[in-house]
C-alpha cells in the first residue's frame, strides 16, 4: 500500500466462527487487521495463538480508545451492533457492521443519531447486494429492460434450529420474536433494484408455531410473512423461516416484475436455475432465459459491474461467493471517497425498518407506517 493510499486499520469486533472469516478478507482488501476484541477470552486466547492482529481486548471501549482505529467491522450478535456501532462512531471511528442495523426502534434512532453527528462513515455490511446476479439484475433495471417495476418477492428459509443452540442469542433474537426478524438479506437487493424507493406501510402475518427447541420450548412462530407498500406504490412479499424442517432455500431466494421483464432466483431444488423473461430479447412471453447463460455472454457484459467482470483471485475464495471480499473492498473505497456509501446509515434503516415494524404488525390485521429516518432529527 502506497503513502498515498495507506492500508486501513480495521478492528474486528466479535470473534466467533463468522467473524474470523473476515481477517483474510480485510487484509486482502487493503486493510490492517489493528486489534481483534472478543468478550470470551478463550477464543481471544486463540486468535492471539494465531497472530491475526496487532492486539487483543476483551474490553470494546477501552479498544476504542486505545487501538488507533480507522474503522471497526462489527460481527457480534445483532442486539450488540447498533450499540457498539453508536460508541464507535461517536469517537469518528469508521463501522462496518453486520446485519441487522438494529433490533429496535429505540436502537435505530440512536445509531441515526450518532451517524448524523459522525465525521466517519456508516456502511452496512449486507453481503447479498454484491452476489453477482443482484448485481446483474440490477445492471438490467438500470438499463431500462424491465420496464417499470412493480413487485418483488424475497425469501429466507433457512433450519438453523442446531444453531440458535450454539449461538443462543439467536434463540432469543431470531426465533423468540413474531414478525420477520431477518430481513435484510431479502430487502437489500430488492430495493438496490428498486433505486430511490424505500417501504411506506406494511403489514405481517404468521402461521403460528408448530416446533419446540430442545427444552420443550416453543418457537415464537414458523413462518412469516409480510407484505409492504412502497413510496411509489411498487409491492413487495417477504418471507422469514428459520425453523421450519425442511431442505434450505439456496442462501436467499428472489423474485422481481417489471411492465417488460421479470426474474424468478433457483429455489436450489433438482433442476431449478435462475432464469429470466426480458420482451426485448426473449423470442415469445412463454420462454424463460438461462440466467448464468445470459450472464456469460460478451453482449451483456456491460450489466455486470467492474468488480464482476474481472474479480480478483481474493474475491473468487472469499465466502458467500464472493461477496464478504466485496462488501469490505467498497467499504475501503467508500472511506477513501473514491466511491459514493452504497449502503449508508439511510438505506441501511430502510432494510431494517420493515421488519422491525413487522413485528409489531404481526399482533394485529393493519397496515403500519414504517418511518423514514431521513426525517428524524437529531
Amino acid at each position: 500500500m502506497s503513502d498515498s493510499n495507506p492500508s486501513i486499520r480495521i478492528a474486528l469486533v466479535g470473534a466467533s466462527g463468522r467473524g474470523q472469516s473476515f481477517v483474510d478478507n480485510a487484509r486482502s482488501a487493503g486493510y490492517t487487521m489493528a486489534a481483534i476484541c472478543d468478550w470470551n477470552k478463550e477464543r481471544l486466547a486463540e486468535c492471539q495463538q494465531k497472530e491475526m492482529a496487532e492486539s487483543y481486548y476483551d474490553n470494546y471501549e477501552q479498544m476504542l480508545d486505545q487501538a488507533k482505529l480507522d474503522a471497526v467491522l462489527i460481527s457480534t450478535p445483532m442486539q450488540f451492533h447498533a450499540p457498539q456501532a453508536t460508541l464507535a462512531l461517536q469517537r469518528d471511528i469508521h463501522v462496518i457492521s453486520e446485519v441487522t442495523a438494529a433490533v429496535s426502534i429505540d436502537q435505530c434512532q440512536e445509531l441515526v443519531r450518532a451517524a448524523r453527528k459522525s465525521k466517519a462513515v456508516y456502511m452496512m455490511a449486507e453481503n447479498c447486494n454484491y452476489l453477482r446476479f443482484v448485481q446483474f439484475i440490477k445492471g438490467l433495471v438500470t438499463a431500462g429492460l424491465f420496464g417499470e417495476l412493480y413487485y418483488a418477492q424475497g425469501a429466507y428459509v433457512h433450519d438453523v434450529k442446531w444453531l440458535m443452540e450454539l449461538t443462543p442469542w439467536r434463540r432469543i433474537w431470531q426465533s423468540g420474536v413474531r414478525g420477520v426478524t431477518y430481513s435484510t438479506h431479502s430487502m437489500g437487493p430488492i430495493l438496490a433494484w428498486m433505486d430511490d424507493d424505500r417501504v411506506r406501510q406494511v403489514c405481517c402475518a404468521d402461521s403460528g408455531s408448530h416446533y419446540k427447541d430442545p427444552r420443550g420450548e416453543p418457537y415464537a412462530c414458523d413462518t412469516s410473512v409480510f407484505l409492504a407498500r412502497t413510496v411509489k406504490g411498487r409491492l413487495i412479499q417477504i418471507r422469514g423461516d428459520l425453523v421450519s424442517d425442511r431442505p434450505s432455500l439456496r442462501f436467499n431466494t428472489y423474485q422481481l416484475q417489471g411492465t417488460d421483464g421479470c426474474f424468478e432466483s433457483s429455489r436450489g431444488g433438482p433442476g431449478d436455475q435462475d432464469k429470466i423473461w426480458l420482451r426485448e430479447i426473449s423470442r415469445n412471453r412463454d420462454n424463460w432465459l438461462d440466467l448464468e447463460t445470459l450472464m456469460s455472454l460478451k453482449a451483456f457484459e456491460q450489466y455486470l459491474p467492474d468488480i464482476w467482470r474481472n474479480p480478483s483471485e481474493a474475491m473468487t475464495r472469499a465466502g458467500h461467493d464472493g461477496t464478504d471480499y466485496a462488501t469490505l473492498d467498497r467499504f475501503a473505497r467508500v472511506i477513501r471517497n473514491e466511491i459514493a456509501n452504497p449502503i449508508d446509515i439511510d438505506c441501511a434503516m430502510d432494510m431494517t425498518l420493515p421488519g422491525l415494524i413487522s413485528q409489531q404488525a404481526v399482533s394485529g390485521d393493519q397496515w403500519l407506517e414504517v418511518p423514514d429516518s431521513r426525517q428524524w432529527t437529531i
